[in-house]
C-alpha cells in the first residue's frame, strides 16, 4: 500500500510508555513551542483539517498523540508543545518527563520533526531540544512556519539570518505554512525518506 498524507488514522494517546502502542512500524515525532502551530502544521501535511484538534490556547497537547499512515506501515507522533504555554510548573515538568521518556526509549522512532517560527529567533528551549536531539543521534528535519506572514524576499532574508544557528542540526530546514501549503510536499518527502530510506547500492555496482 502506498504511503500516502491524506491515509492517516489516530491511534492512540497516552502519558506513559506502558500505554505507547506496541512496537510496529517506523515513527516520526513532531516537536515545538505551544504557540508554534504544530496542530495546524500536521493537519496540513496530512491534508486533513480536524485530524490534530487545534486551539487558540496554546499548551492543549498534553498526552503523546500517535497516528498510523497507510495502513500502519508508519507513524507520527505529536509530542506536548513546551515553553509558552500558562500552564502550572508542575505540568510542564510532567510534559518534559513524557517527552524525554518517548524520545530515548522508542526504539522505532527515526528522527523529528522540529517546528519553529520563521519570525522569530530560536528560544533557549528550542536550542535545548536541538542539541539534545543532536547528542541522541537522532535525525531531525527543521519546519520553519508561517513563512505566509512574509513576503517572499523576506523569507529568504529571514532563513539566511537562521541557517548558521541552524545548520548543525538541518542543512536544509523547509520553510512552511499551514494556510498556503507551501513546503507541504518538500517535508511530505522529508519524512519518507526518514520511515523508508533508500536501498543501499548492492556490492559491485
Amino acid at each position: 500500500m502506498p504511503l500516502v498524507p491524506h491515509d492517516a488514522q489516530f491511534l492512540t494517546a497516552a502519558v506513559r510508555p506502558s500505554s505507547y502502542p506496541p512496537l510496529g512500524p517506523p515513527e516520526v515525532a513532531f516537536a515545538g513551542r505551544s504557540n508554534v502551530g504544530k496542530s495546524s502544521l500536521i493537519n496540513a501535511l496530512l491534508r486533513r483539517k480536524k485530524l490534530v484538534r487545534v486551539s487558540a490556547r496554546p499548551g492543549c497537547t498534553q498526552q503523546i498523540n500517535f497516528f498510523s499512515l497507510g495502513g500502519d506501515q508508519a507513524r507520527l507522533v505529536d509530542l506536548p508543545g513546551y515553553g509558552f504555554a500558562k500552564v502550572p510548573l508542575s505540568v510542564k515538568a510532567g510534559w518534559r518527563g513524557m517527552i524525554e521518556s518517548y524520545l530515548t526509549g522508542r526504539p522505532t522512532l527515526r528522527g523529528v520533526v522540529v517546528i519553529l517560527d520563521l519570525r522569530r529567533e530560536p528560544s533557549s528551549e528550542d536550542l535545548m531540544l536541538l542539541e539534545w536531539l543532536k547528542s541522541l543521534n537522532l535525525a531531525v528535519v527543521l519546519a520553519l512556519t508561517k513563512a505566509d506572514k512574509l513576503s517572499r524576499n523576506q523569507a529568504a532574508s529571514r532563513l539566511a539570518t537562521l541557517r548558521p544557528l541552524l545548520i548543525a542540526y538541518d542543512p536544509q530546514p523547509v520553510l512552511f505554512s499551514a494556510l498556503s501549503g507551501q513546503g507541504r510536499e518538500e517535508l511530505w518527502a522529508r519524512l519518507k525518506a526518514l520511515v523508508d530510506p533508500p536501498e543501499p547500492p548492492a556490492e559491485g555496482d
